[in-house]
């Protein structure tokens, strides 16, 4: 096990395109850290750097220590699992993951033992006869991460491992691989682009986006505070309310020093009322449309621009398509005006251009 450190890393491609901007993170010894954010923001590559498949153009990775620039991939004591499984379909499920042993000169009883203590863990036992093509998805995933397993590095790298799983399959698999990380407590880096998967899994998350990073921290704690707009908007499903604010309305309703920002509001903070809470915000809506999922109803909402109602309340914000969360399956008909409320407790304030919070 080791620590993994990322200090001001870049990765600038031939025509001057770069990739990563100056990333640092610091994943402690036997941690789970999650990259996410959406296609194109670089996580892939980053991860990608850290296992040696990619040259680092400026920066240091450190592994355990040791920065690892120059060291070929096979000399970095990590093991990668990707997205396509990439089983070696003429080969049983025993072979596929004794190979990489085998190649760097393994005995076999040592080779043995290992394959059939991941196969324990992973509930492979009776399969490891069997070929690929005799498989699940899921099981053809976990027999990608038995070969991760018993090479017993110091690392082991998920590139979107669950991505080509149907849904009801990923979260279980989800709940298997954090179980088994946390068994073996062997430091992680997993990338996707699922938000939910990065917010179960994560001991730190990381989100990034144009190559860069937006934030890091725990998971929760960036959900309860996101750091810009677009953290507000890419955690959390539904996505937070952004709502562009007057400078007067800042400095009156929300305490802030008087320039011209963005409100969020998360879709479960409001609550449908007559009234305006102290501090507090309102909105008129009429409902635009209901997604009911089970135990609670999304209600989308929107402000007419011509609303005679617009600042005629202290508290109430510019039009804007509003998602409301409340639980159980009732709610307001389609075509119906409505009123929502949430506290000052429940608000957060951005700058104009959605890069800073600001803390009232």
């Amino acid at each position: 096990m080791a620590n993994v450190t990322l200090r001001n890393v870049r990765k600038t491609y031939p025509g001057g395109f770069e990739a990563i901007k100056g990333v640092n993170v610091d994943v402690g010894d036997g941690q789970f850290c999650v990259l996410v954010g959406p296609s194109g923001c670089g996580k892939s590559t980053l991860l990608r750097m850290v296992a040696g498949l990619e040259t680092v153009t400026g920066g240091e990775i450190d592994i355990g220590g040791k920065v690892v620039n120059q060291v070929e991939p096979a000399d970095r004591d990590i093991a990668m699992v990707f997205q396509n499984y990439a089983l070696y379909p003429h080969m049983s499920v025993f072979n596929n993951m004794a190979y990489g042993l085998r190649n760097r000169g393994m005995k076999e009883a040592e080779i043995k033992a290992r394959v059939e203590e991941a196969a324990r863990v992973l509930e492979l036992a009776p399969m490891l006869d069997r070929k690929p093509r005799q498989l699940s998805g899921g099981q053809r995933q976990r027999v990608a991460m038995g070969r991760a397993i018993v090479r017993q590095p110091k690392v082991f790298l998920f590139d979107e491992p669950l991505s080509n799983l149907d849904a009801k399959l990923r979260i279980a698999m989800r709940v298997e691989i954090r179980k088994l990380q946390r068994r073996l407590n062997t430091t992680s880096i997993y990338v996707t682009h699922d938000q939910l998967e990065a917010m179960t899994l994560a001991d730190i998350l990381v989100v990034m986006n144009g190559g860069q990073v937006e934030q890091i921290g725990n998971p929760l704690a960036i959900y309860e505070k996101p750091a810009t707009t677009f953290v507000a908007s890419f955690i959390g499903a539904p996505p937070m309310n952004l709502m562009s604010t007057r400078p007067d309305e800042i400095k009156s309703q929300l305490g802030g020093a008087g320039d011209a920002g963005i409100l969020g509001i998360r879709p479960e903070d409001f609550v449908i009322t007559d009234q305006t809470p102290a501090g507090g915000v309102a909105l008129p809506l009429t409902v635009e449309a209901i997604e009911r999922v089970g135990a609670e109803t999304f209600v989308y909402g929107s402000r007419q621009q011509d609303d005679k109602r617009v600042a005629a309340t202290p508290g109430e914000l510019p039009p804007g398509e509003i998602i409301v969360r409340i639980p159980g399956s009732e709610a307001p008909p389609i075509g119906q005006k409505i009123r929502v409320a949430a506290v000052r407790q429940k608000l957060h304030l951005f700058s104009g251009d959605g890069r800073t919070r600001i803390e009232a």
